[in-house]
């Protein structure tokens, strides 16, 4: 008799599910970020290496220059001349040190200077209300922003006797204080003026479209420079000859309509790649027409915009230096007016100013360029698949 057959244990077989072993090094991890975003073809990896080799040749003199030959302290121009310290001397920051409160608040009378820290205090509170998205009462920020918070800075900066406040002409006004309220007035008056300019544009109404038409080409056909000088010279040609206009103003409004011109064409933009549906589907809910563009059709076209408007923005920031050269002490002419002080004639002063300038700037333009970022992120986080 032959023995049937017999069951062996199943040794080989595995219990355990296996641990997953991480992927290739050529699909994640650094080498594959690398590859697909520094060297994933010929012409980006030259570029990459072009790029590196410009920061190894920019990188470490201007860390030298900027951090470790710069003088952080000092009283007067001795602390800056290498042949007075003895050693190679790089920016000059006791220079800026010196001179800080006359870069914020220009000539603003010192026993006066807590109404300007009133007002940077007052401005940082609008717009961290508007900027934050989940903030409580959004729209009351907005009216603080765009109607309290013009009317109290006005007050607070120029003065009213009647209110004990003392009056401070605009001329002794300076520095990153004019700078601020310069594009500030600009950014504020822009944004609306454009959305009502791109929409009487597209108005049915042929007196309200060609008007807006006129004023859109008229103030995109000349350059900045031209609009100040106008604002400037021209303004009180057309005045009564018993009315004056502020010399502070009188740029503030040309600033406000040139940008509000550039602003409408954005906004106009927008409102052109929302589909003919969203306005039908609006119809079919029996939306007004007022609703329609307020609730429906407006939110998507600046939503697709951001970046355009933020680009607008900051352009005129950094616009905002051209009002020097109609006489108004902003943040790049009282640099321009303190590097002449001869307590201060050091070699290296005037390259440390200007690199003060440029981070200024910087500072505030990468800020708003992240953020722009950040909000078009959170608004398109609802429509990925």
């Amino acid at each position: 008799m032959t023995a049937g057959p017999q069951t062996l244990p199943l040794s080989f077989v595995r219990r355990d599910a296996v641990p997953p072993a991480p992927a290739p090094a050529l699909v994640s991890g650094p080498l594959a970020w690398l590859r697909a975003n520094l060297f994933s073809s010929p012409g980006n990896a030259a570029l990459t290496l072009i790029a590196l080799a410009i920061v190894v040749l920019v990188a470490p003199p201007l860390l030298r220059f900027l951090v470790v030959d710069a003088v952080w302290s000092g009283q007067n121009r001795d602390a800056c001349r290498p042949e007075v310290v003895g050693h190679p001397v790089g920016a000059c920051w006791a220079f800026v040190a010196d001179k800080i409160n006359y870069f914020v608040y220009g000539s603003y009378p010192i026993e006066e200077r807590w109404r300007p820290n009133v007002f940077f205090a007052l401005m940082a509170l609008g717009v961290g209300w508007l900027l934050w998205l989940d903030a409580p009462r959004r729209d009351l920020g907005a009216a603080y922003f765009f109607v309290a918070f013009p009317v109290a800075s006005f007050v607070l900066l120029s003065g009213v006797p009647a209110l004990g406040l003392a009056k401070v002409p605009t001329s002794l006004w300076g520095g990153m204080l004019v700078t601020l309220v310069v594009s500030l007035v600009g950014i504020v008056a822009s944004l609306p003026l454009g959305i009502l300019l791109a929409l009487g544009r597209r108005s049915r109404l042929p007196i309200v479209r060609l008007f807006c038409v006129i004023f859109i080409e008229f103030w995109r056909g000349v350059p900045l420079i031209t609009v100040l000088f106008m604002a400037n010279v021209m303004l009180p040609l057309f005045l009564p000859g018993d009315v004056s206009v502020d010399r502070l103003v009188r740029p503030l409004v040309g600033i406000a309509l040139f940008s509000a011109a550039y602003m409408a064409e954005v906004v106009r933009g927008g409102l052109q790649a929302i589909p003919r549906g969203q306005a039908e589907g609006a119809m079919s809910l029996g939306l007004s027409p007022w609703h329609r563009m307020r609730l429906v059709i407006l939110p998507q076209a600046l939503r697709i915009v951001i970046p355009g408007i933020v680009n607008s923005f900051i352009s005129l920031f950094k616009d905002t230096s051209l009002v020097s050269i109609v006489g108004i002490f902003d943040f790049i002419r009282t640099i321009e007016s303190a590097r002449v002080d001869p307590a201060w004639a050091a070699p290296t002063v005037v390259m440390t100013g200007y690199a003060f300038a440029a981070l200024f700037y910087f500072v505030f333009c990468f800020g708003m360029s992240r953020y722009a970022l950040f909000v078009e992120r959170r608004l398109a986080s609802g429509q990925k698949r």
